[in-house]
């Protein structure tokens, strides 16, 4: 009976130790909820701190606009196109509108505005180049490969091509055409050039020093015709009078 009775004292301490045990456990689950709530304050309170310091303080906010890619155009005409008051947030600034106004200057082909943190405002500006030369009265016009204007001389500029086109200048198709060739034309051969006569985009001519003519065609496939050209002037030497016919140029000749 004895034995009987420490068992049974035994089981009944066993089951109030588990019940000692499992009383903790449940405790903690009721409390998890306090964590999971003073979490979700924190994370709040650290988004607003966040939004406060990129949007309310002034310790994000546009102090300097650094301009790069300069030649002709003004540092202060582009941050006046930039139009970006000091002080503005950075993470507000409108970087797309900002690099739309810039491209809109007459001299510039291309411009790109990015964030410099913690406080400036980076411009990155791409202006148009003169790759050709048009008459114009008694001067002549350096135009890009769009036909704007770059500037005026008032003697033949010799690194530009002069070339001769019908209608207005500025967007014309054979101005672009001419500029294609001269952008893919050995360095050979652009020193030589005297004129391309763009007037009839279908048969554009290429008139160089030694008095040769180069029969361009179309100004399709610019590339090919260019490589060809190389191996025939390395072949046969411009001579006054030589043509170098490239209007087809699988079957190009020299006569």
């Amino acid at each position: 009976m004895r034995a009987d009775h420490d068992g049974a004292d035994r089981d009944a301490g066993t089951e109030e130790g588990a019940g000692a045990g499992e009383r903790p456990a449940a405790a903690r689950e009721r409390s998890d909820p306090w964590k999971v709530a003073f979490v979700a304050l924190l994370v709040v309170a650290l988004v607003c701190v966040v939004t406060w310091i990129l949007l309310g303080s002034r310790l994000l906010v546009v102090r300097d606009v650094a301009v790069t890619g300069l030649d002709r155009v003004g540092r202060q005409e582009v941050v006046n196109a930039v139009d970006v008051p000091t002080g503005t947030p950075l993470i507000r600034v409108d970087l797309e509108a900002g690099a739309d106004r810039v491209g809109g200057l007459s001299l510039v082909e291309s411009a790109t505005v990015s964030r410099g943190w913690p406080a400036t405002l980076r411009v990155e500006v791409v202006e148009r180049r003169p790759l050709l030369a048009v008459r114009v009265g008694e001067e002549y016009r350096l135009v890009d490969r769009d036909g704007v204007r770059i500037e005026d001389s008032a003697t033949r500029p010799g690194t530009h091509p002069l070339v001769r086109v019908t209608g207005e200048v500025e967007g014309n198709d054979a101005v672009r055409a001419a500029a294609e060739i001269v952008e893919s034309a050995p360095d050979s051969l652009l020193a030589r050039i005297g004129l391309i006569d763009a007037t009839d985009t279908d048969a554009i001519r290429i008139e160089i020093t030694e008095g040769a003519v180069i029969e361009w065609g179309t100004a399709e496939a610019t590339g090919d015709k260019s490589d060809i050209l190389r191996v025939l002037l390395r072949e046969h030497p411009p001579a006054d009078g030589a043509v170098y016919d490239l209007s087809t140029p699988d079957l190009a000749i020299v006569r």
